[in-house]
This record gives C-alpha cells, structure tokens and sequence, in this order.
C-alpha cells in the first residue's frame, strides 16, 4: 500500500505514519526517537520489511554484537532476526577482529562493504606464476578440471595457487579482460569462447507451431477409465533410430492398434498413419489421444482438424502419465527386439501381432482379453 492508504486505514496523520515509518532524525529541538522495547524492556531486535535484503543490514549486526555480549548462543540469535543460523555464524567468522576475535558493529559493517563491490580483480589475473602454469597447460590442450588437479599436485602447500574448475572456465570466458588469451578457447574441447547461456523455463521456445494441450487438461473421466475412447500413443524405435512403429493402447480395454510407418516417423508420415487408423475407429471410440511431447506429433493440429480428436501432451520425462502404453511396448518388446530393423515387418504381420495381444487374458481387466471387453461395450 502507499504511505497515505496506510495512514488512513490506521487513522493517523501522514506525516506521523512517515515518521514512524522511516524514524527522524535528531535536530536542535528533537531528539532521536527512542528503540522500541520488547516485553522484557531490551531492545528488540530489528525487523526488516518484507522482501528485505539478502545481506545484513547494520542494525541487525548491532543487534548480533549486543546479544554476543549477553553470551546470546547463535541459534537465538538468528530466531530473534530472522535469520539462518549459518548466516549469523558465518558473519561472525567472516566480520570479527582479526586479531582479538572481537565482534564490533560497525568495523564489520565496514569490512562487509569493502568486499561487496564488483567486479573483483580474479585471482588468475592478480598472480603471473598462476597464468602462466595455467596457459602452458592449456596450450597442451588439457582440461581445466585437469589443470586444476594438477596444481594441486604441483603446488600441494601453496594454497594460493590452487583454483577451483568454475575459476578457470570464468576466466576463458571473459576475454576482455586480458587476463589469458583469446587463443586459449581454442583449447577446450568445445572450440568456443563464449558460455552458452541455459534459458530458463519460462522463456523456453515453444515445442510445436501450434500450442499443445497438457494432459492436466484432459477429462476427468479418462483418469478413472470409466469411459472408453480415450487413447495413449507412442513409437518403438528401431535400429539405429531409422525406423519404427506406432503403438495406440485405449485406456478402458486396453486395446491394442499398431501404426505402420514404412516411410519414416517424421511428423507427416505419423500425422497420415494416425489418422488412417483412428479414422476407422467408431465414434463413441474417439474422444482424446495422450503422447508424449516427441517431434513426430509437431502435426497434431493437423490430425484433430481430420479426425476431431483432441491430442493431450504429457509433462516431460513423465511416462508413467501414458503407463498403460508403456507397459504395452514392453510387450511388444517380445515381437520386435530393440536393435532391430522394424520396417521389415509388414502391415498384415503388426495386424497379427496386435490380435494376439488383443487375445491375452488381462489381470486388470479381471481376466477378460482386451478383445472381450472391447465387443462388450460394443454390444452393451
């Protein structure tokens, strides 16, 4: 809220909630106002407001330090502020005298902001017996993670030549600053000289021209498999990725169609095997197909136009979101082995092999067959 709806909603001046707000300063008339009190009449510890900083304010080290004299342990410390415990203790190694171990205020306020600024000059740059180890190595081709190793094993008393891998790979990657060679990205085994940034999720290109429906969206009765028209697909892959063949399991009955793709799976070539599938499928058997985000459905919009099937897309590396379709390709495992070539297989041999599926009894299905189940709700 701003500082005027604030006011109004408490029933106080503006100027009063500044002051409260923001405190005043001493002047010839004034004085400071005093430290609020807690119920044991010490002074409270500071509260920040919400979204605060990540680094410690003065106040809260002044807080640190008095409680430290009153022999305060660190976990209480960090409850009174707020606060992890690690980043009280860490403050106070990190910010107390050097010499008598002393923790003061405001000489650790000054220390803190001495090493906040950046950019800092890098340790490669500052020490010339360290680059140039570094960049003879590099010249013979060796890894950071092995340059570093080998420091280590070189230099095994002298800390101050030892550099972390993430060092080393910041230091090839700013060029700019001279402090090794641009040549020497040369050396590393990907030839490049800049990081590639990795986006984030939220600025990932879209997957497909047309935007995908996920499978949180999908109709609740396919969940419970009351209802039957609802479909899971996939593809087995073949030898060396060039060829395959398509699998559709209907979730109710577990029913079997096998898609056959002499021409490749592209997005064309599964897009014309679907619909030509699906299509001879009654209507009260086509209410929604689930696949995983692969690049062969990248025509999935073209498939709903011809057969008014709508297609939901699983979340990434969730298979188990298609389970009755992966448990089917593991069957289907046993006709056609991993590394083998599938385009050899004719449609009339995948019809075959998806009646004798089709005609296994199921535990699921209380020891029906797919088939059975399937001609029950045909005749029901």
């Amino acid at each position: 809220m701003s500082n005027t709806e604030a006011c109004r909603i408490v029933g106080v001046d503006r100027r009063t909630g500044q002051k409260w707000r923001n405190g005043r300063k001493p002047t010839g008339t004034q004085r400071t106002a005093p430290a609020p009190l807690d119920l044991d009449g010490k002074p409270a510890p500071p509260t920040g407001p919400a979204g605060r900083s990540r680094f410690l304010t003065e106040a809260e080290r002044i807080h640190i330090a008095d409680r430290l004299r009153e022999k305060a342990t660190v976990r209480a410390i960090a409850a009174e502020l707020g606060r992890s415990p690690s980043t009280v203790s860490r403050e106070i190694t990190r910010n107390a005298h050097p010499v008598s171990g002393a923790y003061r205020p405001h000489a650790a306020q000054a220390r803190a902001n001495a090493r906040r600024p950046r950019p800092k000059p890098r340790k490669i740059g500052q020490t010339p017996e360290l680059r140039d180890f570094i960049q003879h190595l590099l010249d013979l081709r060796w890894s950071p993670e092995q340059i570093c190793q080998a420091l280590r094993e070189t230099f095994p008393d002298r800390p101050e030549m030892h550099v972390a891998v993430e060092t080393v790979y910041q230091t090839l990657y700013l060029q700019g600053r001279g402090e090794l060679r641009r040549e020497v990205a040369a050396a590393l085994r990907t030839g490049r000289a800049r990081r590639i940034p990795h986006r984030q999720a939220a600025t990932r290109r879209p997957r497909f021209a047309h935007p995908m429906v996920m499978i949180s969206e999908r109709p609740a009765e396919a969940d419970d498999r009351a209802v039957p028209g609802h479909w899971e697909g996939d593809l087995i892959i073949g030898k060396d990725g060039a060829s395959a063949i398509g699998t559709l399991v209907e979730r109710a009955t577990r029913y079997v169609m096998l898609l056959h793709l002499p021409a490749g799976r592209g997005a064309e070539q599964v897009r014309d095997a679907l619909v030509a599938t699906v299509q001879t499928l009654p209507a009260h058997l086509r209410r929604s197909l689930a696949w995983d985000q692969g690049a062969e459905m990248a025509r999935h919009a073209d498939f709903t136009i011809a057969t008014d099937v709508p297609v939901y897309f699983c979340d990434p590396a969730s298979p188990w979101q298609r389970g009755s379709n992966e448990n089917t390709n593991g069957l289907l495992r046993q006709y056609f082995p991993k590394g083998t070539d599938l385009s050899v297989h004719s449609p009339e041999h995948l019809a075959a092999v998806a009646a004798q599926l089709n005609g296994r009894p199921r535990k699921t299905l209380d020891w029906d067959t797919p088939a059975e189940r399937l001609h029950k709700l045909h005749t029901a």
